[in-house]
């Protein structure tokens, strides 16, 4: 019973032109005089180049390796010398330039050792994955996506139907019907590689009813096995994905998701011929079936082409001279893309080299208005309204644009090709996914800029949190040993003054010894914290043990400086001796903030070391910095209240003692503050400023002001006199 085929929206027939090189066999051009090898030849992060300049390199050795999950390697076509390794201009519609590798030949053709496993049963199936990875094969059919990517299906993933992709719908490309033609039983050998790896349930070759020699071949290849041959009718775009996986299945892929989401899985012919020479010959991919046509190539046909050939070289292999060149488009002539410049490489998705005559391929017609007649729209194989993408494009409402499903447009050009005003839509679609594109990514950027500034924001505001609850807690221990002092009684003089001196230098010196023991445990800690520091940065053995004794060493410095520190403050609650007693506030105060500042300094010198050693203490350094720079900016705004208050009472000490005397600096003082105030206007008026009114305001009471001061040193003097 033959299988029931679906048949997709829209769709043209644009005129084959596939005689022209199918008839002849796969030919091979031979190696060219230089190889210009690109890092990235698929979709995803490029390869990193791991040869050098003047380095040998033998057929299939690696000259980039993958860089990233995303990533494939790149390997040496042929044996030589690494020439260069710099930018060159590879295959892009805009002619950018790449990071390539520059091989030079030496003619031996020389290949690496390698083997492959013809028993790949019994391999690991990951195993077998890094091996299509290693062999650096992508997708073969256009797109260029890294193949161990779409065979690593996820666990929860059931794939019921494998689908080689043999369509080859563009008009002009011959390239897999050749292959299949020539090669069909090592195109099924990797088909069966495929399906092992994804556990299919059943495995689909589609192919066009126009192809029946590729047809034929593949059915004798595929005699005893489960692989069904199935031939779908002739129509452009039913070589996409989607559009295949709806005509053999039935099966609809959602917008923006994958075949595996409806346990589908599709590889292109090529592909799998790849990754059979990977398995079980063993052999990276280093060249492609390349399709050559148009009117202007003399030998018209597909070649085997290293990966790196110039299209110059190859072009001049079969036949196409340079005075004859009218247009060189590299694809078919609806996906394709026109190139002009000749030095641009062969890369593993190049499956065709256009050239046709001018009267093959003429000039577009000049564009012309839309004339809101639909062809457009019946002709789309996805099912889009191409005239409202068009117009949205065009006025770069890329928001309504992306909200009519563009990422889902395929490119296939069907819209461009129907349109009678000749308007190039599927270039209008390529400008507004490239600025949305750029759109998401600056969005991107912007978030994470965001939320890096919100995790600041919250950090400082905990940070600010704990200050004030730390600032709230000496206070309060402030408070309570003040009203302490005040509730003690008064002290009692000593009954004896030799008495109270010995007991007095009796009490210096136990202080004095806890004091040296408490400096001398953390000097034995600081020594042992850094020795860790040099054995962690060495990685030493003994790092368990070292890590030990710092903790140990820790806790003893700790409780000592906590005894130093009990007995200090008993020693001032006790009643100090008749000559000792002074009442200074303010020296206290200095002399804490010293301290204070002297800690955080400390600190801070040993995070640069921890830093400096890569120490694993780092974070704990950095709180301990921050609690001990809010606390020397505590005891230093104490220490300036206290030096305010103190002035404030010695100028009105004086002020009572010498009133004239503090009439007249006050005078002084008015003065200074006026010629300030002078000096701030007249710059403002030289400068054209706009703050002139609050400055003359600011004149105007500093003027007041200092004929207040001069009013009262006059009243005073006069009292005094």
């Amino acid at each position: 019973m033959s299988r029931h085929i679906w048949d997709f929206h829209g769709g043209i027939h644009p005129p084959e032109n596939k005689k022209q090189s199918s008839e002849t066999s796969i030919r091979n051009p031979g190696i060219p005089d230089r190889l210009v090898v690109p890092v990235q030849q698929h979709i995803g992060s490029p390869g990193k180049p791991c040869v050098e300049v003047g380095q040998g390199v033998l057929k299939g050795q690696k000259i980039a390796e993958a860089n990233g999950f995303v990533s494939l390697p790149v390997h040496a076509p042929t044996s030589g010398i690494v020439e260069a390794i710099d930018l060159h201009p590879v295959q892009h519609p805009s002619g950018m330039d790449a990071l390539c590798v520059v091989i030079k030949p030496d003619g031996k053709d020389e290949w690496i050792e390698h083997s492959g496993r013809s028993d790949y049963n019994s391999l690991e199936k990951k195993a077998a994955l890094n091996l299509i990875r290693d062999a650096g094969i992508a997708g073969m059919g256009g797109a260029g996506f890294p193949s161990v990517v779409k065979l690593g299906v996820k666990p929860d993933q059931k794939i019921k139907t494998l689908i080689l992709n043999a369509v080859e719908c563009e008009p002009y490309i011959t390239a897999d019907d050749r292959l299949m033609r020539e090669r069909a039983h090592e195109i099924v050998q990797g088909l069966q590689i495929i399906a092992w790896l994804i556990d299919a349930k059943e495995t689909l070759i589609g192919i066009e009813d126009n192809k029946p020699h590729a047809i034929e071949a593949m059915r004798q290849a595929t005699v005893d096995t489960a692989i069904e041959v199935v031939t779908v009718p002739t129509k452009y775009p039913s070589g996409g994905e989607k559009q295949l996986i709806y005509m053999l299945t039935g099966k609809e892929v959602r917008s923006g998701g994958i075949p595996a989401d409806v346990g589908v899985v599709c590889h292109n012919t090529g592909t799998a011929y790849a990754i059979k020479r990977a398995i079980i010959d063993g052999e990276p991919l280093i060249s492609r079936i390349t399709t050559l046509t148009g009117d202007f190539v003399a030998d018209k046909g597909n070649y085997e082409v290293l990966i790196g050939t110039p299209v110059g070289w190859l072009l001049q292999q079969a036949g196409v001279k340079s005075t004859d060149l009218h247009r060189l488009v590299m694809g078919g002539p609806m996906m394709g893309f026109a190139m002009h410049n000749m030095t641009v490489p062969v890369v593993k998705t190049t499956n065709c080299l256009l050239v046709p005559t001018q009267q093959e391929f003429p000039d577009p017609a000049p564009e012309q208005p839309c004339i809101r007649c639909g062809s457009c729209a019946q002709a789309c194989p996805v099912n889009l309204l191409p005239q409202q993408l068009y117009w949205f494009s065009k006025t770069k409402e890329f928001d309504k644009a992306a909200h009519y499903n563009l990422a889902d447009c395929i490119e296939c050009g069907a819209c461009s090709y129907v349109c009678p005003s000749n308007i190039p839509l599927v270039q209008y679609y390529r400008f507004a996914k490239g600025e949305i594109r750029t759109q998401q990514q600056e969005q991107r950027k912007a978030d994470h800029a965001r939320q890096r500034f919100e995790a600041r924001q919250a950090r400082l505001e905990r940070e600010e949190q704990e200050k004030e609850r730390k600032r709230q807690e000496r206070a309060k221990a402030a408070a309570a040993k003040q009203a302490e002092k005040k509730a003690a009684p008064a002290a009692k003089p000593a009954p004896s003054t030799a008495a109270g001196s010995g007991a007095e230098n009796h009490g210096q010196t136990d202080l004095t010894k806890l004091q040296t023991a408490a400096a001398s445990t953390m000097k034995r800690y600081k020594e042992a914290q850094k020795a860790l520091l040099q054995a962690e940065k060495n990685e030493s053995d003994n790092l368990e043990a070292l890590r030990k004794k710092v903790g140990q060493l820790k806790d003893k410095a700790d409780n000592a400086k906590a005894a130093f520190i009990d007995a200090k403050s008993a020693e001032s609650k006790e009643p100090p001796a008749l000559s000792s007693i002074k009442d200074d506030p303010l020296a206290d105060l200095k002399k804490a903030s010293a301290d204070d500042f002297a800690a955080f300094k400390q600190a801070e010198q040993d995070l640069a070391e921890a830093e400096a050693q890569g120490s694993s203490e780092i974070d704990t350094l950095k709180q301990r910095v921050t609690e001990l720079k809010a606390l020397s900016d505590a005891s230093k705004t104490a220490m300036k209240a206290a030096r305010a208050k103190e002035k404030e009472q010695i100028q009105q000490k004086n002020a009572a003692s010498d009133p004239v005397k503090t009439a007249k600096m006050e005078v002084a003082k008015q003065q200074v503050l006026l010629k300030k105030a002078t000096k701030a206007l007249q710059a403002a008026k030289d400068s054209d400023g706009g703050e002139t009114e609050a400055l003359e305001a600011k004149l105007k009471e500093a003027e007041n002001l200092l004929e207040a001061a001069e009013n009262t040193l006059k009243r005073i003097e006069k009292e005094h006199a």
